[in-house]
Parts: C-alpha cells; sequence; structure tokens
C-alpha cells in the first residue's frame, strides 16, 4: 500500500468497470477511503445492478483498503447528493471527487433519437456538475479538495458521435471554469482525455493490451494527491506510456489584417490560399479510427 492519499476520502463515479474501476483501485492502493459508485447500467445505460460496484469494494478491502458501495445514478440530482453524501455518512469527509460515469449511444446527428441525446446529456453533462456542485460546497468549507473531470479524444469531431462529443467538450469547458471557481479554497479541477477502449467495444477491437486503463489511474491518483496542488484548470492525455498536457488556450494559427472591415467578396478571394488553403468538406477523425474511451 502507497500513501500518497492516505486518510483522503474519494469518490469515483462510473467505478464498477473500465476507467472508474481502475481509478478506485489505484486510489486505495495509495491509502484512500473510496466510495464506488456504480448504478450497474450497460455500456449504453440499460438496465441496473449493484454487482458491478460490490466486486470493486470487494477487492479494495481483500487488498486492505476501506470502500464502500453506492449504486446511485448521477443523473439525478437527489442520486448525485447521495453519493457525496455517502462518503461523509461512512468517513466523515470528501476530499477528491472523480467524475467518470458516462454512458455512450452513438448514431450520425440525422438519426439521433431525442431520448439518446437526453440521456447522453442527464448522465455525462448533469451528472458532472450535479456531483461537483455538492462536493464544491464541502471541499470549499473545509478548504481542500481535488475533482477531476473525463472527457475525450471524441470531442475533438468523429463521425457518428455528435451527442458523445457535444457532452465531452461540454464538460471541458465546465471544469475550467470550476477550477477558477474553486482555486482560491484549495481545491483543483482538471480534465482528462485518455485513450482507452470503453467496455462496448474492448473485447471486439482487442487494444485492452495496448492501453489499459490503470494507464490513465496513475495520472488521476497523482492528481487527486497534496502533491498536485499547483495543478489546476489543466487537460491531459494519457495513451500506454505517454502522458501530455494540452495547450491553453489552443493559439491561432493564423490570421488575416486589412486597414477596414473585410467584406465577404475579399473574404472569397484571399481566404482559398490563406487561412483554408488545402480544407475539404469531408473532414477525417485526428485520433485513432478504433479508440473511445468512456
Amino acid at each position: 500500500m502507497g500513501e500518497m492519499l492516505k486518510n483522503r476520502v474519494a469518490v469515483v463515479t462510473g467505478a464498477g468497470n473500465g476507467l472508474g474501476r481502475a481509478e478506485a483501485i489505484a486510489m486505495a492502493a495509495q491509502g484512500a477511503k473510496v466510495i464506488v459508485n456504480d448504478l450497474g447500467t450497460s455500456h449504453d445505460g440499460k438496465g441496473a445492478s449493484s454487482e458491478a460496484a460490490d466486486k470493486v469494494v470487494e477487492r479494495i478491502k481483500k487488498a486492505g483498503g476501506e470502500a464502500v458501495a453506492n449504486y446511485d445514478s448521477v443523473a439525478s440530482e437527489e442520486g448525485a447528493k447521495n453519493i457525496i453524501q455517502t462518503a461523509i455518512k461512512n468517513f466523515g469527509r470528501l476530499d477528491i471527487l472523480i467524475n467518470n460515469a458516462g454512458i455512450i449511444r452513438t448514431d450520425v446527428v440525422w438519426d439521433i433519437k431525442s431520448e439518446d441525446w437526453d440521456a447522453m446529456v442527464k448522465t455525462h453533462l448533469y451528472g458532472t456538475f450535479y456531483c461537483t456542485r455538492s462536493a464544491a460546497m464541502i471541499m470549499k468549507e473545509q478548504g481542500y479538495g481535488r475533482i477531476v473531470c473525463t472527457s475525450s479524444h471524441i470531442g475533438f469531431g468523429f463521425f457518428g458521435q455528435a451527442a458523445y462529443s457535444c457532452v465531452k467538450e461540454g464538460i471541458v469547458g465546465f471544469a475550467r471554469t470550476v477550477a477558477r471557481d474553486m482555486g482560491k479554497f484549495g481545491a483543483t479541477c482538471n480534465v482528462i482525455r485518455p485513450l482507452a477502449a470503453w467496455r462496448g467495444v474492448a473485447d471486439k477491437v482487442g487494444i485492452m493490451e495496448e492501453n489499459k486503463p490503470a494507464d490513465v489511474a496513475t495520472l488521476v491518483t497523482y492528481l487527486a494527491s497534496e502533491q498536485a496542488g499547483n495543478i489546476n484548470g489543466c487537460i491531459f492525455e494519457v495513451f500506454k506510456n505517454r502522458v501530455g498536457i494540452f495547450t491553453e488556450p489552443q493559439p491561432l494559427e493564423q490570421v488575416l489584417w486589412k486597414d477596414g472591415r473585410w467584406t465577404p467578396e475579399e473574404l472569397a478571394r484571399v481566404m482559398p490560399e490563406t487561412l483554408t488553403r488545402g480544407k475539404q468538406r469531408e473532414v477525417y477523425p485526428k485520433t485513432l479510427p478504433y479508440i473511445f474511451d468512456l
């Protein structure tokens, strides 16, 4: 057992499988007392079960750690409050919140069902907001806290992933501002854009041996520690043995200047040979075509 998170109390949402499971186990191995939250749904948000969370708690306890299961939904305001209060009731405090819970439903934009869009927004955006708001009240009062939110490379744009792209980029903007709200109270909020397989495709594409959730959990554990107190409002990528930080904000690549305002006719003449040179209608993903994260 390590001691980076000794006596700290952590909530990990969506901790029954994938990244959340790895994060909960990694933090417990560093001494954290962990609330293992998982509603127990399938990767697309169907059904419910206590089995996933219970198995993670059992594993943590067998390794000598402390953990308590919680089965509430982050998509419910009352559920999110109860997740946070489970930490207070069982361990008397809350130091760390890992916003990881999510579902994924894919479709090209013209085929997205309203109920699928609503489910994605509720789970990812509302879930991150509900849990963060409840945790922030506690962290502000105690003068300490660590929040890590989970985004995705899919947010940069990916065919058939409009809903997922939307919610994951929304999380980035949300976390940037939370970092500014909370910094003066001794709390931090950072974002990870991991490259890891979500459980709906991991077995099909066979990439888990290439990039493991445990690789991502290592960074999250560090960001949740006291040692990372100077890191706030940052966005990180993890892929195998590579840890990277994104430029904030992204610099402009090129700028057109002139005296006075541009006319549409002038832009139509100048832009094809300058700002938009080489651009094309069919936009292809910049990320690996088989990598998703959840």
